[in-house]
């Protein structure tokens, strides 16, 4: 019989990747959005399309949940309506979403649930691993909110996987489509002194492991989910002028980014080394553990 599966989040940049891999797969899937069901199946497959969140209380249950829901982070400055914004897309969704989960008729087997490296705040050169204590600013407290209320599942008896996932590359979306012209034009380059750590994903690898986690009944808890080769942003801009036959030659100052960014600027200026410990540690293989391979592939 097949597995049926829940997904939030599945037309974004990392879910509309990994619904048609998890079609391809034999699982049956249902995507909550508030597109149009056609809109949704143009971009994730043939899938059973829920427009509203509520409508889940009546429903049977499902075997599987992925909750990958949430507004971009970097989409806009962080005043205090936007972060109550980006709390509301994550935290708040994945209240309700427990709650309705919490009266299916049966539970789940599993909930894969987003985060995001942001968990561990600014941690200049030391290696991070899951095990590294956060550094309490914004990101953290949002990523940490955002946990909590998925692992209320785990009082019902639900395996819970947390995905602190990275910066994640891959063609045709994703923070990648923002660098890309300015250093088509010439005009790109380091932010700020460049020696923030950028921990990087490809989105291949990103969905391989949201499956990994969804399959592998010995998996629980958080997962960081970066490349294990994690890179300062100077090498980053630097990969990116080479796979693009571009210079980069155009800094942005660090007063500039935080004058136009406010505190959202920390996302650019400080970074995680952040090592995919556990994933490894399971035997988990990368598909693009280069820096190059993965923008090669990302920008063609």
């Amino acid at each position: 019989m097949r597995k049926r599966v829940l997904i939030t989040g599945g037309t974004g940049f990392i879910g509309s990747s990994l619904c048609p891999e998890m079609l391809d797969r034999g699982y049956e899937l249902a995507v909550l959005s508030r597109q149009s069901p056609s809109k949704v199946r143009s971009i994730c497959g043939q899938v059973k399309v829920i427009n509203d969140l509520d409508s889940l209380r009546s429903d049977a249950g499902y075997d599987a949940v992925i909750n990958l829901a949430g507004e971009g982070i970097a989409d806009k400055r962080w005043t205090d309506e936007r972060k109550q914004a980006l709390k509301n897309s994550r935290i708040a969704l994945t209240n309700t979403l427990i709650e309705i989960v919490n009266n299916w008729t049966k539970p789940p087997e599993v909930m894969v649930s987003g985060s995001a490296v942001g968990f561990y705040g600014a941690q200049g050169d030391n290696p991070v691993t899951e095990d590294t204590p956060p550094h309490d600013e914004f990101s953290h407290q949002l990523c940490k909110d955002w946990e909590d209320a998925a692992l209320k599942l785990q009082s019902a008896n639900v395996r819970v996987c947390l995905s602190r996932t990275g910066v994640v590359v891959g063609p045709g979306g994703g923070f990648l489509q923002r660098m890309i012209l300015p250093f088509k034009f010439g005009l790109g380059g380091r932010l700020g002194d460049g020696n923030q750590y950028m921990p990087w994903v490809h989105r291949d690898d990103v969905v391989a492991a949201l499956i990994w986690m969804l399959e592998t009944p010995e998996a629980s808890g958080a997962y960081n989910v970066v490349s294990p080769n994690p890179a300062k942003n100077r090498e980053f801009t630097q990969t990116l002028a080479k796979v693009l036959r571009r210079p980069a030659i155009f800094p942005v100052p660090t007063a500039v980014l935080k004058v136009a960014l406010g505190e959202m600027s920390r996302l650019l200026l400080t970074g995680q080394r952040a090592m995919p410990a556990r994933l490894t540690e399971s035997g988990f293989k990368f598909i693009f553990p280069s820096l190059e391979k993965a923008l090669e592939n990302a920008t063609n």
